[in-house]
């Protein structure tokens, strides 16, 4: 054989294969219809020979009337002041709905087109309003609120059914109390009539209601709607009764079928057989339903942990990710959170109608669906309230700021630091309030609520006093303001910048680390502002800086004067100062205890940081300890010998000012003969500089001297040199 043949061959047993499969497929699709039809379907029997048929009961002419009184227009209510109105109402205005429910749910009635027409849409909203009246009959308090709307629908449908074997299988006259009856036994002197049973059953009628304690109208009993899953499991077996008012398809076709009370028009545009393949029951619910959730749900999943992802991506550390987030930017990052966690909730509501509205979940299966969407629901909109709230305020600390006319990063932390505790601990209120809700809705009493309420209360009672005090505290920080973020400050032993005031604790950055100091401390410490020197603080804060210098003990009075001149041209002078700027400066002296006297600089600068700080520092010290050098070497002096003559001693002074005076940069103050020493007339010179660099007034006093020695040598002036006479004597023995 060869290889075209035996392709061909595997491709025809392919075929076959495939042909097979289909015809065993499409054979077993009537039995598995079949079998979803067995599960939905009713045995429909003539009354049991004991049992009194309903066209028989004393009620049923009553029955009648009420149920033709129920017209197209839904003006009434089903409740009444009698226990006969409120039952009959409900019997009749639930039997209407069946059976409206079961003919609009049949193929035959859909209309052509992919939606329904308008007179079928009104039929179906009428039926939904009757329905809805009929289950405000029912006392539901005891559902848990979440999934009180859901449950109370179900036990309708569920007590529909009962009454229904109720009324086929009684075996003796029902006798419904009406107004008439209640008002007769008021008269009588007996008392009033709060609650009646239909005899042989557990279902109660009563005016006592929880929820509205001056009510007197008849509502089915709380514990008899509680009660009525029990009750309809067991008799959900029985076959029915056929009679007027019987709707025996009616609890099936809502729990089998999408959709509330009528299917969707696409569903029941399906097929015939793949409508009973997908609605095969499985444990209460069908096929369709089960795969459908299961589709859904994984949906939600994958999109819920991408979100997720996504936030957590806003946490990560900016400096990991070598990316600089600006002060400015920070509500930027704010909004994305709430961008990216509005979704999730969004979602998980969405997600929750439609496995309740039109997958139709019921029974225990919607009940966990509920709860779990609905904590999930509670939760993530307290994130977002949280994330909201603290984004609006970012936003508005910038408005804030610019609408003052600031532009620094500075004044925006200062007012986001009083901005942004409020809007977390409003947020946070917000958020306590949603999961109190919560709570109710998963069915716990108010009073457990309530008690709940109360663990704050206890908490600061027994261990969070410290907390709220820092609290008070922070707000009196705020208040008074002694400090604020950006100035230097001295807080207890504490010396920093403050960078935080927050209503617990401020951070101070010191200079070995970031210290953070409960509010509580630092309201009671003593605080040394040293970026204030009035009441009034400076939208910019300016610290202050002081040095102090010893100075060498020969200084003259000249030095001294051209220190404090020099030192005020220093801190004027931004070049020298490598472009910082003191606003404000004081340069003096201080004779302090015998040990010479202090050179006192005090500056007041704009700077935001220890980096700024030190850098400031560092180059003023160094350009002080400069200018001490310079003004040392302000007072020359020379020494002349003692040959030098007396025409020649009077030309001495002015020899050296000319000396001095060739260069531009230098300044001869005074030139005189200081004294005669031991060996030499000295002269003393006082020169001063206009010279801003150090390299170049010690070049330039370089060739000061090289120039003096040149004027004196051509002059035949001569510098003497110390000389010593030594003397040895021999030691005799």
């Amino acid at each position: 054989m060869t290889m075209v043949e035996r392709r061909s061959c595997s491709r025809s047993w392919k075929r076959r294969a495939l042909v097979f499969l289909f015809a065993v497929v499409m054979s077993l699709l009537p039995t598995m219809g079949l079998r979803s039809a067995q599960a939905r379907s009713v045995d429909v029997v003539s009354a049991p020979p004991n049992a009194i048929p309903l066209q028989e009961q004393p009620f049923y002419p009553s029955l009648q009337a009420i149920s033709s009184s129920w017209t197209e227009i839904v003006l009434g209510q089903v409740v009444g002041e009698s226990p006969k109105v409120t039952l009959l109402n409900f019997y009749a205005v639930m039997a209407k709905v069946g059976h409206r429910a079961d003919s609009l749910g049949q193929q035959a009635t859909l209309d052509n087109g992919l939606f329904s027409s308008k007179e079928r849409r009104e039929q179906i909203e009428d039926t939904d309003l009757f329905f809805n009246l009929a289950v405000k009959s029912l006392d539901s308090s005891q559902f848990p609120e979440s999934v009180r709307s859901d449950m109370a629908d179900e036990a309708a449908i569920q007590l529909k059914h009962v009454l229904d074997y109720v009324f086929s299988h009684s075996h003796q006259p029902i006798i419904i109390p009406s107004i008439a009856d209640l008002k007769t036994s008021s008269d009588d002197g007996s008392d009033p009539v709060t609650s009646w049973r239909i005899p042989g059953t557990a279902i109660e009628l009563t005016t006592v209601l929880d929820s509205d304690t001056n009510n007197q109208n008849f509502y089915f009993a709380s514990n008899t709607v509680s009660s009525i899953h029990e009750m309809y499991d067991e008799i959900q077996n029985q076959p029915q009764v056929n009679q007027p008012f019987a709707t025996p398809y009616f609890y099936k076709d809502f729990i089998f079928t999408p959709g509330y009370l009528v299917p969707p028009k696409w569903y029941l545009m399906l097929p015939a057989g793949l409508r009973r393949v997908i609605e095969i029951p499985i444990e209460g619910q069908t096929l369709f339903q089960i795969g459908s959730a299961a589709v859904v749900f994984a949906l939600y999943l994958l999109v819920i942990l991408w979100l997720v992802g996504q936030l957590i991506t806003t946490y990560r550390d900016s400096g990991s990710l070598q990316i600089t987030v600006s002060a400015w930017l920070q509500d930027n990052t704010a909004w994305t959170r709430v961008v990216v966690i509005l979704p999730v909730v969004f979602s998980t509501y969405l997600t929750d109608q439609f496995i309740d509205n039109v997958i139709n979940f019921t029974g225990l299966p919607l009940v966990l669906a509920t709860y779990f969407f609905n904590i999930v629901f509670y939760l993530t909109a307290s994130v977002f309230v949280f994330y909201f709230l603290e984004a609006l305020g970012r936003s508005g600390a910038e408005l804030l700021t610019r609408l003052r006319g600031g532009s620094s990063r500075l004044q925006l932390q200062r007012i986001s630091n009083l901005v942004m505790p409020l809007s977390r601990a409003a947020g946070l209120l917000v958020a306590v309030v949603l999961i109190y809700r919560l709570l109710l809705l998963l069915g716990l009493p108010a009073s457990t609520v309530l008690a709940f309420s109360a663990v704050p209360g206890l908490a600061i009672g027994l261990g969070a006093s410290k907390l709220l005090g820092n609290l008070f505290a922070g707000l009196s920080i705020q208040t008074d303001r002694p400090l604020r973020v950006g100035e230097f400050c001295q807080i207890g032993d504490n010396l920093g910048f403050v960078t935080k005031i927050g209503l617990r604790s401020l951070e101070l950055q010191t200079l070995e680390s970031l210290v953070k100091i409960p509010n509580s401390v630092a309201d009671e410490a003593t605080i040394i502002n040293f970026s204030r020197r009035d009441s009034s603080p400076s939208p910019n804060p300016r610290q202050g800086m002081e040095l102090r210098m010893q100075l060498p003990a020969h200084f003259s009075p000249f030095q001294l004067e051209e220190l404090l001149c020099q030192s005020r041209l220093l801190i004027d002078d931004p070049e020298r100062l490598h472009g910082l700027k003191a606003e404000s400066s004081l340069v003096s002296l201080d004779n302090d205890s015998g040990d010479g006297k202090t050179l006192i600089v005090f500056v007041l600068v704009e700077l935001h940081g220890w980096p700024a700080y030190l850098h400031m520092r560092e180059t003023l010290l160094v350009q002080l300890e400069e200018l001490l050098e310079r003004i040392d070497l302000y007072e020359i002096t020379i020494g002349v010998s003692y040959s030098t003559t007396s025409e020649q001693l009077v030309r001495v002074p002015e020899l050296l000012r000319s000396a001095v005076n060739v260069d531009p940069d230098l300044h001869c103050v005074a030139c005189r003969l200081l004294k005669i020493s031991a060996c030499s007339y000295d002269h003393e010179i006082e020169i001063s500089s206009s010279h801003r660099m150090q390299n170049d007034f010690e070049d330039s006093i370089h060739r000061l001297h090289q120039r003096f020695i040149k004027v004196l040598g051509e002059n035949d002036i001569e510098i003497p040199f110390p000389s010593q006479t030594l003397f040895v004597e021999s030691l005799r023995s």
